[in-house]
């Protein structure tokens, strides 16, 4: 942008003071990014009062792009992401033959030149911003948009795709064994038995101390990405990337006011900042910064998180890329030690973590094992993982990712409704990794039990869909990821669901054989099963009480640890929805079970918590 004459036209306008022109030029020198971004993103001037100076410095004429006539159709003769990242697009053919082309940068020689080049025809400028071409594009390239957000990656590789539960093979193998298990429950009834129960016994041991001795390795090393203060202090702005944050909201638009508090306390430049709000909603009822973009996902099946979030990956500008849901408050300084991290770990980090926890864990019971779960899982169970060089899945939110790389991956799998861990898996199969990094994300905790059936019954069942999605390739992904990364993601993907599907059986045989005299059954059932059971219930259930007593440790939250006893009674939750899940896996496999936030009493930062629904 010929930038004195720009600023001229500011002051002459009376658009911006002389001080304001200043702060803006120094943005422009910390930063490095355009006038017209800066000025926006600190809301000094509006996206129309931007688009008229602009004309005139230029001597073009302004289009309003929402409402002038267009042709769809030789719009979509080019690619929409060329147009995004270049700031311009073709609008209509003028009755002379040349292309109107609207630009949202100095439409110089050289700019013409790359335009006619990619267009191969001669163009004609008018002036449009860069949310104009954004908003326009979304219009245009809805169905495509929408499609690719959907179906790229089954297009790409339809067997790392969840849009199909079962494969034909898995299909067969599944009525084979129900065959055999109905034949053995009528014709050897007490065999059969004794065969699934050792089979359940089993697998819920393996998982259960796999888990405890990854966690215990967690417990000797500190993997995490310490970020100091004076690394973060050191950053310039001008050397910071542009981060984008997605934030999914479905059917609460009032919740972005309290989005706008939490994500506004972020110590990150205004101007390469980009909140892509991503909502069904036409029109959200708000006021937000001038860096904040609502994106309307086009209307579509399935409807999950994370078909919006594909979504957003398309418009998203930033070199990096983090998921927010809508009530999260992270550390302030989070995005800066992400840049950091990502520096250090180099090309092959496609994620950096931050750790989750909960400003309300003291509200009832469920929210303090709902914490201590997440302690034990942020602070040993990844660290484990990281050390051991395994698979890491990854959260739901306060992922920070290379976009390019997430790109790579083909973004997140719109029909696994625990995207986060399918993702993980693939990250690892290209070589990828995954670190964790020394920050924090504050949520709300689950402080109701049918919500948390809701919650827990979706991620289970994305365990499933997850297992099931590998194991159609089984030697493929030990190729890629070896026999011991695989056995990994075998014990913690797949067992996980298996261990809370044997919770209630193994512990209704386990009640039997203490409060039942054994020469009731021991002439049906072989004393060795009995013992197996009873062996398995204490010693598996003792090693997840000591995983979550060692949680509160990190985190000092010392008046948690006694509440870690209640542990198997917070294993049966989990067992309840992991039925629910299997219903589901077979009934609605791509239904998104939403959670429901904002049931707390309590407050984070002293702060009215609205209700919202995550999607």
């Amino acid at each position: 942008m010929q930038s004195a004459a720009f600023a001229a036209l500011l002051l002459e306008s009376g658009l911006i003071t002389g001080e304001q022109l200043e702060l803006a030029r120094a943005a422009k020198e910390r930063t490095g990014e355009h006038i017209d971004v800066i000025l926006t993103s600190l809301g000094m001037i509006s996206n129309e009062e931007l688009r008229s100076v602009m004309a005139r410095a230029w001597g073009l004429t302004v289009v309003d792009l929402a409402t002038t006539d267009r042709d769809e159709e030789l719009i979509r003769r080019w690619s929409g992401q060329q147009m995004l990242i270049g700031n311009w697009m073709p609008v209509r053919r003028d009755p002379d033959g040349v292309i109107l082309v609207a630009t949202a940068r100095v439409p110089d020689d050289e700019r013409r030149s790359q335009i006619e080049a990619v267009l191969a025809e001669r163009v004609r400028f008018v002036v449009a911003t860069g949310s104009d071409i954004r908003a326009l594009l979304l219009i245009v390239f809805r169905k495509a948009i929408a499609d690719e957000a959907a179906n790229e990656l089954f297009r790409q590789s339809p067997a790392l795709s969840a849009r199909v539960v079962f494969s034909r093979g898995q299909k067969i193998v599944a009525l084979i064994g129900a065959a055999v298990l109905l034949v053995g429950l009528v014709l050897w009834t007490v065999p059969t038995l004794i065969t699934v129960i050792t089979a359940v016994s089993i697998a819920f041991l393996a998982s259960t101390i796999f888990k405890f001795f990854v966690a215990m390795l967690g417990a000797k090393y500190d993997v995490v990405e310490r970020v100091t203060r004076a690394e973060v202090e050191a950053l310039t702005d001008r050397e910071l990337p542009v981060y984008t944050v997605l934030v999914p909201v479905f059917r609460e638009a009032n919740i972005v006011p309290q989005l706008v508090g939490n994500l506004g306390k972020i110590d990150y430049p205004a101007d390469k900042l980009e909140v892509l709000v991503l909502t069904r909603e036409a029109y959200l009822n708000s006021n937000p910064p001038p860096n904040f973009h609502i994106v309307t996902i086009p209307k579509g099946t399935p409807q999950t998180k994370p078909r919006a979030c594909n979504v957003g990956l398309f418009f998203a500008s930033g070199e990096y890329l983090v998921i927010y849901d809508a009530e999260d408050a992270p550390d302030p300084d989070q995005l800066k030690k992400c840049v950091v991290a990502f520096r250090r770990g180099g090309e092959k980090t496609v994620c950096v973590q931050a750790a989750l926890n909960y400003f309300n864990a003291d509200e009832n019971v469920l929210t303090r094992m709902f914490t201590l779960e997440y302690n034990y899982w942020f602070d040993y169970m990844l660290a484990g993982l990281d050390a051991a060089d395994l698979p890491i899945p990854l959260g739901g939110t306060s992922n920070h990712f290379r976009t390019s790389a997430l790109t790579e991956l083909g973004g997140w799998d719109p029909y696994n409704v625990t995207e986060d861990a399918d993702l993980g898996i693939r990250a690892s199969a290209l070589g990828y990794r995954v670190g964790v990094v020394n920050s924090t994300t504050m949520e709300e905790a689950n402080t109701s039990i049918p919500n948390f059936i809701r919650q827990r019954s979706r991620w289970i069942k994305g365990y499933m869909q997850t297992s099931l999605v590998h194991a159609r390739r089984p030697l493929q992904l030990i190729r890629e990821i070896g026999l011991r990364r695989f056995a990994s993601f075998a014990l913690l993907i797949g067992g996980t669901p298996l261990t809370f599907l044997g919770v209630i059986p193994l512990y209704l045989v386990t009640l039997f054989t203490i409060f039942i005299p054994t020469e009731w059954f021991s002439h049906l059932f072989p004393v060795w099963l009995l013992w197996l059971t009873l062996v398995n219930f204490i010693i598996g259930n003792s090693a997840m009480v000591y995983l979550s007593m060692m949680g509160p440790y990190k985190r000092g939250t010392f008046d948690l640890i006694l509440w870690a006893l209640l542990n198997p009674v917070y294993w049966v939750l989990h067992s309840v929805a992991s039925y629910k899940a299997l219903w589901q896996l077979i009934f609605k496999p791509h239904y998104w079970e939403k959670t429901e936030h904002g049931l707390t009493n309590q407050s984070h930062d002293s702060t009215e918590t609205p209700k919202a629904v995550d999607v």
